[in-house]
């Protein structure tokens, strides 16, 4: 990560203040749809057709009336959502895989991930793909996150779990995927995040939460008892 970036992060944390020392007003952070003028931006569906289906993807043609009033277009991709898995060996490191996308046209290095069936439970999902991918079944497995992957077109949204206590028992990939696996440090995980070389976003997303979760986990341990 450049050094600017950290300082400017640092700056902009230390005593709660934002620029040139300016304190920033409670609250930092109001979610969506929390508010009080997020309703004034919703836009009502008029009308929603199917465009195209494919394998996996259902695209939409929605009409939309904007909150001015206006009618407006959106082409909308319905996706079944997906699970993905930051699994974390005893030794301390992180299973990923290694798999061309042809989308991209090039091999990327991901956390194991895989799209939902229908009505299955996220959770499911991701043992079941970690065990077909990496051949790991976890003692320990628990929800760290939810993204979605482009909001802006696509309903997509991936869960994200923390495996640990895994237990090798062979991988049994799909007939059509065709993966290696790496084991690789946690912390050289992250190094490769903030180098900006790991750019699949569940991968980017599911190693900063492991790892600000580790710092958090240190700060309570160092902290002296009152």
């Amino acid at each position: 990560m450049d050094a600017e970036v950290i300082e400017d992060v640092q700056d902009a944390r230390v005593n709660g203040t934002g620029e040139a020392g300016v304190p920033v007003d409670e609250p930092h952070l109001v979610l969506g749809e929390d508010a009080p003028g997020d309703a004034a931006l919703h836009e009502r569906v008029l009308s929603e057709e199917q465009a195209w289906r494919g394998r996996i993807l259902d695209v939409r043609s929605l009409k939309v009336e904007l909150p001015n009033g206006h009618v407006s277009g959106r082409d909308i991709i319905r996706h079944p959502g997906a699970a993905a898995v930051v699994a974390l060996t005893s030794e301390g490191k992180i299973a990923l895989v290694r798999q061309y996308r042809t989308a991209l046209d090039r091999v990327t290095v991901e956390i194991p991930a895989g799209k939902l069936d229908p009505g299955e439970d996220p959770l499911e999902c991701a043992k079941r793909e970690l065990h077909e991918e990496t051949g790991f079944v976890p003692g320990k497995i628990r929800y760290l996150t939810t993204i979605a992957t482009t909001p802006g077109f696509c309903d997509e949204v991936i869960h994200i779990y923390f495996a640990t206590q895994l237990r090798f028992d062979g991988a049994n990939p799909d007939d059509d995927e065709f993966v290696n696996v790496d084991l690789v440090p946690l912390s050289e995980l992250i190094d490769a995040v903030l180098d900006g070389k790991i750019e699949d976003a569940k991968t980017v997303v599911g190693a900063l939460a492991c790892d600000a979760i580790a710092h958090r986990l240190a700060a309570d341990v160092a902290e002296p008892a009152e």
